[in-house]
């Protein structure tokens, strides 16, 4: 082994640490409020008891990938069913939301086109959006006149595809789906949405902001992370069947990768019918955090205005971050820090997310542990939302 290479990682891992930018793994304790299971279903018990059944029936693994051995019926039919709830012709399962970013960016957009992203896009849309062989132009996040001035300037030549979240994952603000979907119709540009963290939660079916926004017939393709709000993993690409035999035959991403082992489309069969049967679930949990971004703010704790339950605290300093989710932590409250490059140099802060489980004493509690904690901190206030 080069000893070149290995001072070098050194260096780099001491870089980080000096940054205050150093990770580490920790399992879940204490309270939840930094996970993405939204709905509390990860754990439910149909999902455990149809996730047994399959794999005594089926076996833990898929032995190979969709177009080799590896694809079962309940794949089939859970697609089938995710379109339904979509309202799409066709959906096509990916082991992992990464995958299926991959896999769209990489598969349409050609030598020619042009991808217009929100700056603040998450990093396996960037990584999808680096690996095409289409131009990149990046717009003002959720400024709808920035994506207006880029899709004049990129007129002529091939096609456009806009790239965005309906609900950004760090931030916790909604794309202007409707403005969007309106300028894309008059640009002949392609719409693709990722709604990983709205998949679930928004919508009278519980589709996603797509739904709740009537922009679906303007939408080309959504992503639709299932390890979310869904409780399971993967992710499911929602769009017409033309689109969907394409990437069966194109997207690399799908083509060489092993299949998820079937067990798990029995568990996502049950999470879809819990989010059919119980739409009081996804009331609660917007309850749940419009409780605890008005806690918050009366605490003295600002936070950015909106109703979805990612609540980003911004403190700005990476060490600071870093101390007030020991104190938390140590308080039996289970944040983290975000720090670069996660979230923008200056903007390190506490992404809490809540979920359904939450009862009002725990809320009433992590407020106040938070506020003692931040003071703590030498910070007599989080940074003012109006840096997000």
């Amino acid at each position: 082994m080069s000893d070149v290479l290995v001072a070098r990682v050194r260096a780099r891992m001491q870089d980080l640490d000096d940054s205050g930018l150093l990770r580490t793994l920790r399992s879940p304790s204490g309270v939840d409020l930094s996970s993405n299971d939204y709905l509390g279903l990860a754990a439910h018990p149909r999902l455990k008891e149809r996730m047994i059944d399959a794999v005594a029936r089926d076996g833990a693994g898929s032995t190979g990938s969709r177009l080799l051995r590896g694809e079962r019926d309940s794949f089939s039919a859970i697609e089938k069913r995710f379109a339904r709830l979509k309202g799409t012709e066709r959906s096509l399962y990916f082991s992992s939301g990464y995958l299926a970013n991959l896999a769209v960016l990489t598969t349409f957009p050609e030598v020619d086109d042009v991808i217009l992203s929100d700056e603040r896009n998450h990093a396996s849309l960037i990584d999808g959006i680096r690996l095409s062989p289409a131009r990149r132009v990046i717009f003002a996040h959720n400024d709808v006149a920035a994506l207006r001035r880029s899709l004049e300037e990129t007129r002529g030549g091939g096609q456009r595809f806009v790239v965005v979240e309906s609900l950004f994952s760090m931030d916790g603000d909604e794309a202007p789906l409707e403005a969007y979907a309106a300028l894309c119709r008059a640009a002949d540009a392609h719409l693709i949405v990722d709604e990983a963290h709205a998949v679930g939660i928004y919508g009278a079916k519980g589709s996603g902001l797509v739904e709740q926004h009537g922009v679906g017939e303007d939408m080309f393709v959504s992503i639709n992370t299932a390890g979310k709000a869904l409780g399971v993993c993967g992710a499911f690409v929602a769009g017409p069947a033309w689109a969907i035999d394409y990437m069966i035959q194109r997207a690399r991403p799908f083509i060489f990768s092993t299949a998820p082992p079937p067990s798990v489309a029995a568990a996502l069969e049950a999470s879809l019918d819990i989010i059919e049967e119980e739409p009081e679930r996804r009331a609660a949990l917007l309850e749940r955090a419009r409780t605890l971004r008005t806690r918050l703010v009366a605490a003295g704790v600002p936070v950015p205005a909106g109703s979805s339950p990612i609540v980003p605290v911004l403190l700005g300093d990476n060490d600071r971050a870093v101390a007030v989710a020991a104190a938390l932590q140590a308080e039996g409250f289970d944040v983290r820090a975000i720090r670069p490059p996660t979230v923008p140099p200056g903007t390190a802060r506490l992404r809490i997310s809540v979920n359904v489980n939450l009862t009002d004493d725990v809320i009433e509690r992590f407020v106040g542990a938070l506020a003692t904690a931040i003071s703590a901190s030498g910070l007599a206030a989080p940074m003012a939302t109006k840096a997000i």
